[in-house]
């Protein structure tokens, strides 16, 4: 198979509405995950990396991708290099709410310090408002849910920079 085949293949099934796709046979083997759920369920610790690690890990025929972004967007800033955090998720299903009722402030927002303990959200289920603690110290990066919007179990809730 060709760099060329492949590449078609895999522009092909991003254009379609397949979720998962393997192709292996003696020389290649492919695999694409489109699936949210599988891939955040895939994440735990987020570090970025730079192009330079891209290239030794994934050879390219093609260079031209670098020409067409341009130079100036593939210069990261050392602070940006590496920015760990803990996901905290979903322990089960329901209604994410950020404050303990619609009139009061939330229990947390973006920047906010965190202790372990703290309650950060209430998951109502089944009628039954279930608090949620923070499992960590540190400071909260992003709210990855909406006020009121349905989650799943296991459904990436906050980022917590340690």
């Amino acid at each position: 198979m060709t760099f060329e085949e492949i590449k078609e293949l895999i522009i092909t099934i991003n254009k379609s509405n397949i979720a998962l796709f393997e192709f292996k046979n003696k020389d290649v083997s492919i695999t694409m995950d489109k699936s949210l759920q599988r891939n955040i369920n895939k994440i735990e610790k987020h570090q970025r990396v730079d192009n330079e690690e891209i290239k030794k890990i994934i050879p390219t025929e093609d260079n031209n991708l670098q020409q067409a972004f341009g130079e100036e967007n593939h210069k990261v800033k050392e602070s940006e290099l590496v920015e760990e955090y803990e996901i905290v998720k979903s322990p089960m299903v329901g209604t994410f709410y950020n404050s303990p009722s619609p009139d009061k402030d939330p229990f947390c927002i973006v920047g906010s310090k965190v202790s372990k303990g703290n309650v950060l959200c209430i998951i109502e289920a089944m009628k039954l408002m279930n608090e949620i603690e923070s499992p960590y110290d540190g400071e909260v990066l992003e709210i990855l849910v909406e006020n009121g919007n349905m989650i799943e179990y296991g459904q990436p809730l906050f980022k917590i920079r340690k």
